[in-house]
């Protein structure tokens, strides 16, 4: 179908960065009218969106939590969207989800809108 390869989580102290990326694999880019999204889960907790960036505009959205720390930028030439996390803080902490989809709205933060997901990548902050 259409993988998502999500890689670049870790363990990092508070205050510490990580990048995360996702690469889309296969023989078509179906995303190309739409979007890619990072949303991250911790235990116990429903799924949370981070961050969106439309394919072929570029623009970007975020979360309160996440804004003026996280950065999600593409890849164009790599089918890829990577997620640049600074002044991590242990809040942050959690599974972080690659998603996908083939038609841009406005519903980018509602993870039921994503058709396309990768594995999810452990993302931890100690204090």
């Amino acid at each position: 179908q259409v993988p998502l390869v999500e890689s670049g989580g870790g363990l990092v102290q508070a205050g510490g960065s990580l990048r995360l990326s996702c690469a889309a694999s296969g023989r078509t880019f179906p995303f190309s009218n739409g979007n890619m999204a990072w949303f991250r889960q911790a235990p116990g907790k429903e799924r949370e969106f981070v961050a969106a960036i439309t394919w072929r505009g570029g623009s970007s959205y975020y979360s309160d939590p996440v804004k003026g720390r996280f950065t999600i930028s593409r890849d164009n030439a790599k089918n890829t969207v990577s997620l640049q996390m600074n002044s991590l803080k242990p809040e942050d902490t959690a599974v972080y989800y690659c998603a996908a989809r083939g038609e841009w709205n406005a519903y980018y933060g509602d993870y039921g809108r994503y058709r396309y997901w990768g594995q999810g990548t452990q993302v931890t902050v100690s204090s």
